[in-house]
């Protein structure tokens, strides 16, 4: 199997909620919109809102959309100003990384994280002579 492209698809509860969530608070660029949803660029990947294609019935998610940023305290001070309830102060992990989580409208948790320079995702882990 070959991957092109990939998006996760988010089916709120409710859809203009939701929107004004990931575009005014969060300030996700819009990537496309058609009716019925938006598509927010989300770093490499896509965060697709749908106001379609739900079966109706409540569904839970028990995963986590992991959103990397560059300023965590920063990005903390513009969610508190904007009236974002945060679920975990930023702090760092014992794995290394700087997390912070919130949740947005649906309880879908949102773990927004920055990565300290001398983390190993940001070294070159192959052999010397071959990078």
């Amino acid at each position: 199997m070959e991957i092109l492209s990939s998006r996760t698809i988010l089916r709120p509860r409710d859809y203009t909620t939701t929107l004004s969530f990931y575009r005014d608070i969060l300030g996700l660029a819009i990537a496309r919109e058609y009716p019925g949803g938006t598509v927010f660029f989300a770093g490499q990947g896509l965060i697709e809102v749908a106001a379609h294609g739900g079966t109706g019935e409540s569904t839970s998610f028990d995963g986590a959309l992991w959103l990397q940023v560059r300023d965590l305290t920063a990005v903390q001070t513009e969610l508190v100003l904007a009236g974002v309830k945060i679920d975990r102060e930023a702090r760092q992990e014992p794995w290394g990384l700087y997390e912070l989580w919130i949740a947005d409208p649906d309880g879908i948790p949102i773990v927004l994280v920055q990565i300290p320079e001398d983390h190993p995702i940001r070294r070159d882990s192959r052999p010397k002579g071959e990078n």
